[in-house]
């Protein structure tokens, strides 16, 4: 019998401002299994929770943060960018793991030795690894579980069994346990092939109780959301109806 799927917490989960410490808590209060942010790194290498390197400054300016110390984007930002390393102590304090989403390649060195510092190596993964970001994650040396960010255009322009197969060649050869795939790219076709290659699927991003129930009976093995209240409703319904049988 198949397991429902891992909750994966979107940044910005329940309503919460993205990549915010209130998100991650809040995922947690919710009972995700597995809390994500985007990870970048300040000029003075310092790891934050952020999508974009340009950041909105005081006085209606911008700047890159990779261009800016952590000091001085605590004095130019309304709200300072949250470390990475408070996020990591409350995951690794809850128990659960963390879905590290890589923005840049220049987070990864400094990502690891984090993890190390912090004995997180179990707790952690990293997605946001396209084919190249992955193969440099191995370059580094360490071995951190990582998913492959499929080539989303590659099902635009193959046939879909030819970027189906990439997607899994690309994930075996760059070490990865597994893809991280939007959901609508997702057909029985290439659950069956990642199945085959022992590469585990984990979908984004889903709001739609109906999607989700779909996905989880498809078989994937992590559903991302921010309505951790709904997906867990739907596996509260899945696992009633597999108890009564």
């Amino acid at each position: 019998m198949k397991s429902f799927p891992l909750i994966t917490a979107h940044t910005g989960c329940m309503g919460t401002p993205e990549n915010s410490l209130e998100s991650v808590r809040k995922g947690l209060l919710f009972g995700a299994d597995i809390i994500e942010d985007d990870i970048r790194i300040t000029r003075d290498g310092t790891l934050v929770l952020s999508h974009d390197d340009q950041v909105a400054l005081t006085g209606g300016r911008t700047g890159k943060l990779s261009a800016i110390t952590i000091s001085e984007l605590d004095d130019r930002m309304a709200a300072p960018l949250v470390r990475l390393e408070s996020a990591l102590r409350i995951v690794k304090e809850a128990g659960k793991r963390m879905n590290l989403d890589i923005k840049a390649d220049e987070c990864l060195e400094p990502v690891f030795a984090l993890i190390d510092r912090l004995d997180m190596a179990d707790q952690v993964f990293l997605s946001g690894c396209e084919y190249s970001r992955a193969v440099k994650a191995d370059g580094c040396g360490r071995r951190i579980p990582k998913l492959l960010n499929v080539d989303a255009d590659s099902f635009r322009r193959l046939p879909y069994a030819d970027a189906a197969r990439q997607a899994c060649e690309e994930g075996r050869n760059a070490g990865c346990f597994g893809l991280n795939v939007p959901y609508r790219l997702v057909r029985p076709e290439l659950l069956e092939l990642a199945d085959r290659q022992r590469l585990s699927v984990y979908v984004w991003t889903i709001q739609d109780e109906e999607e989700m129930k779909r996905f989880a009976g498809m078989g994937v093995q992590s559903i991302t959301t921010k309505d951790i209240l709904a997906l867990q409703s739907v596996k509260a319904e899945w696992n009633k109806q597999r108890s009564g049988r």
